[in-house]
């Protein structure tokens, strides 16, 4: 049945070194040639942390899957900014075009709940209340409101 390594990696900078190498050294399979597999395939999330999992069957083989980073590292890059505000509910830190809030979730829909893109969108919304960051240059709960009146329906079919 093999083995599964379950780690965070920093998108297309994975090391051997911790956390993988100590991981999958004792497994007896080539540690590079994970890594640098590793890193092709986050190399679009460089600068968050990636979900990875390595699977390693008997025959020393491996595969590598890649999941998403979370909805909050999403935002912080699509939206330019380092961390959230720290006073969500007054300071705001950045702005999120609705285009990368549905971007992210379309990225994110295999781990979500929700079954519409119209819901997932306002799941990522709700995050960017509590991150501190607008949505279209407006206030989160705003659009929040504008989704459920219907305003953005022709985006979000």
């Amino acid at each position: 049945m093999g083995e599964i390594v379950e780690v965070l990696v920093p998108g297309g900078r994975a090391t051997p070194g911790q956390p993988l190498g100590p991981a999958l050294g004792p497994l007896g399979i080539n540690v590079k040639a994970v890594v640098d597999e590793i890193n092709r395939k986050t190399a679009d999330f460089n600068g968050m942390q990636v979900p990875v999992k390595i699977q390693v069957d008997d025959r020393k083989q491996f595969t590598v899957t890649v999941g998403t980073p979370p909805t909050t590292a999403l935002i912080k890059k699509e939206a330019g900014v380092e961390k959230g505000s720290a006073t969500a509910g007054t300071q705001m830190v950045g702005n999120l075009p609705l285009e990368a809030a549905i971007r992210i979730a379309r990225m994110k829909s295999g781990d979500m709940l929700s079954y519409t893109t119209k819901s997932r969108v306002r799941e990522v919304v709700g995050t960017c209340v509590s991150m501190g960051v607008t949505v279209e240059g407006r206030r989160p709960k705003d659009i929040l409101k504008a989704i459920d009146a219907g305003e953005f329906d022709a985006l979000l079919t």
